[in-house]
């Protein structure tokens, strides 16, 4: 097996700068503001010839007894439990804190070996930076640098060493055939894209808390569910753009458009108990623009009168029909209820997305569509189309050869959509069709 690392330490002593050198990465969130990570983040990283899995943990607070720090501590104390070792980062410009000494008691009490490593050290003498950590009682303290890189090899080196050390019989770990389906849970803060993510996995791997914008960066959590393989992600909550003020929700967003344009398949996820909003709208949009394969979930269905239902069904053909070629699912991610009817759409939408359409098949679609409606002229000159062929995948795109192809409407165009969906059954995808014209031999010259 993959030998564990787990990085923990207080708040902004760079633990997800570090995150990022180890796994060669800025799938963390860096920046100069404490808290910005608040759940487990996964990273695989290699050294040489060795590979390990690193785990990044928030700001840890192993006293706190509520609230979101109470929380963190919990997802921290989960991390610790399943590495086989720590870095315990320390902030060598600040020096050592009572919080420092905390962190010190639980770590001794977790059974898990500790490496004490002072960051943020470059240009110091190795002798002041460390002299005050001897304190702790963790042996010599390590020093690096994050930021440049010092000392992180020689580190990690170490880390390994007492990780396979632990390991009683050290494998290989052997991946299983196939790729993940790497799926986004999207939507505005607080719909219970988290709660979604816990129930799938069967635990609390992402931090499930009654507070708009909880989740501040995105997780790739691997997971599998009836012998399929996944690979969700929970991101943080979009928020209108006039109420984006701080500089961490700005990061959020970002990544959220980055995970879902990097998905293979997108969840909506709406919230059944508020009024679908012009922002759904805008992350439907996305998710459309991205021609990334979508299922919508609405969720907090559980306890709504039917007369209520009735009015959320009619909003939601009103406000997202150009969503028809997606499944909707009405659902309770907290107790569970069409989870399993939502994952079946997730596993149609990836098979539509990623089909592929023999040449002589698309063209005797198109022909057939043509048959039984042709486009309409354009001038004197009615656009011929010959044969189609497919471009691309994810979203499937088919390429379309002919002459005159320039005067085909937006409506023609459509037209051939639905076609080409219905006859491939191509649910739960965007569809691009691509129009490309040889020489008019009908166009004058000279």
């Amino acid at each position: 097996m993959k030998p564990v690392i787990a990085l923990v330490g207080r708040p902004n002593v760079g633990k997800s700068t570090l995150f990022n050198r180890l796994t060669r990465s800025r799938d963390a969130l860096v920046a100069d503001l404490p808290g910005l990570t608040r759940d487990r983040h996964y990273g695989e990283g290699r050294i040489g010839e060795r590979p390990f899995l690193v785990i990044d943990t928030g700001g840890f607070e192993p006293v706190a007894k509520d609230g979101i720090l109470h929380e963190m501590a919990k997802q921290t104390k989960q991390a610790v439990a399943e590495a086989d070792v720590v870095i315990f980062l320390v902030d060598g410009r600040q020096g050592m804190t009572p919080h420092d000494k905390t962190i010190t008691d639980f770590l001794r009490r977790s059974g898990r070996p500790v490496l004490l490593v002072v960051n943020k050290a470059e240009g110091m003498k190795y002798t002041s930076v460390t002299a005050d950590f001897y304190e702790l009682g963790l042996g010599d303290p390590y020093v690096i640098s994050a930021a440049h890189g010092d000392g992180v090899m020689d580190l990690v080196d170490e880390a390994l060493d007492s990780a396979l050390a632990r390991q009683e019989e050290p494998e290989e770990e052997v991946e299983p055939e196939g790729r993940d389906i790497r799926i986004a849970i999207v939507g505005r803060p607080n719909v219970g894209k988290s709660t979604l993510v816990n129930t799938l996995l069967g635990e609390e791997r992402v931090i499930a808390f009654d507070m708009p914008g909880t989740t501040r960066d995105s997780i790739e959590i691997p997971f599998e569910r009836d012998g399929k393989r996944y690979s969700l992600i929970d991101t943080a909550g979009i928020r209108r753009r006039g109420k984006v003020f701080e500089a961490i929700e700005k990061f959020s967003v970002v990544k959220t458009l980055q995970s879902i344009s990097e998905a293979n398949v997108v969840i909506l996820l709406l919230d059944a108990q508020q009024d679908i909003s012009e922002q759904d709208a805008h992350i439907a949009g996305f998710i459309l623009e991205s021609g990334r394969a979508l299922v919508v979930g609405v969720n907090k269905w559980d306890g709504l009168q039917s007369d209520r239902r009735d009015e959320i069904k009619i909003d939601l053909e009103r406000k997202l029909s150009f969503l028809s070629f997606a499944k909707f699912h009405f659902i309770s991610a907290q107790k569970g209820t069409g989870i399993p009817q939502l994952m079946k759409s997730v596993d149609a939408a990836y098979a539509a997305a990623m089909v592929k359409l023999p040449t002589p098949k698309l063209t005797r679609a198109l022909l057939d569509a043509v048959e039984h409606q042709q486009p309409r002229r354009k001038g004197t000159f009615r656009p011929k189309l010959r044969y189609a062929h497919q471009g691309g995948q994810n979203p499937p795109i088919i390429v379309i050869h002919g002459n005159g192809l320039e005067g085909i409407d937006a409506n023609y165009k459509r037209y051939l959509e639905k076609h080409f969906r219905e006859t491939f059954s191509l649910v739960g995808t965007p569809l691009r069709i691509e129009l490309r014209s040889g020489k008019n031999p009908f166009a004058q010259t000279g």
